[in-house]
């Protein structure tokens, strides 16, 4: 663990007040804040879910009548709120999109807050990193709806600017994100796009 490097800051300590399960919230928190991303009553997708820290917000924003469902590989249990469904599944199964689709039929948003266990090596963790970017894609690219919106997690380093590249060619605005919350030697950041535009993806991603 690196000098400085505090696990239970002030965002975590903070989530804990606040009745979050993770700081992430507060990054996700910020990314809706700052952009009209998600209506009430939509239909919306975390991939990488676990705690459930992005859950609880996508929650708040989709409110009552909204549905959020959530994968990870770790079950979720205790979510209050009633539209919320989480399921365990590995995004690099197949399998998983029918399981979606049997859920609801498109999305309207899809998140992802996937991040792989990181090694110290930049070009791997970046590889790995772009990995799960490139299955949250090809996923959206089954259930997300025409002007939908994508949210992913990314780091940055070798690759990462041609990655960008193949989000544009699916969404008409493409942005980075890095909030606040987001720890100071991090290499994460977050994509963001909005109105998208199916196109014919490689079924083998």
């Amino acid at each position: 663990m690196s000098k400085g490097f505090d696990p239970k800051d002030a965002y975590f300590k903070r989530a804990k007040s606040e009745g979050y399960r993770a700081r992430s919230a507060f990054k996700l928190s910020e990314i809706l804040s700052s952009q009209p991303l998600i209506r009430k009553g939509w239909t919306v997708l975390d991939l990488g879910a676990a705690p459930g820290g992005f859950l609880q917000v996508l929650a708040e924003k989709v409110g009552p009548r909204g549905h959020v469902v959530g994968v990870d590989l770790k079950k979720i249990d205790g979510l209050s709120h009633a539209g919320t469904v989480t399921l365990v599944g590995d995004v690099e199964d197949d399998s998983l999109v029918d399981e979606l689709k049997r859920l609801h039929s498109q999305y309207d948003a899809v998140f992802s807050d996937m991040a792989p266990a990181t090694t110290g090596s930049m070009a791997t963790d970046a590889a790995r990193s772009h990995r799960l970017v490139e299955r949250a894609l090809y996923i959206s690219s089954k259930v997300l709806r025409p002007g939908g919106v994508f949210v992913a997690k990314a780091f940055m380093g070798p690759g990462f600017d041609e990655m960008v590249q193949d989000i544009r060619r699916s969404f008409a605005s493409v942005k980075i994100a890095r909030p606040k919350a987001t720890r100071s030697r991090s290499k994460e950041c977050f994509l963001v796009g909005k109105s998208y535009r199916p196109l014919a993806l490689e079924d083998s991603v």
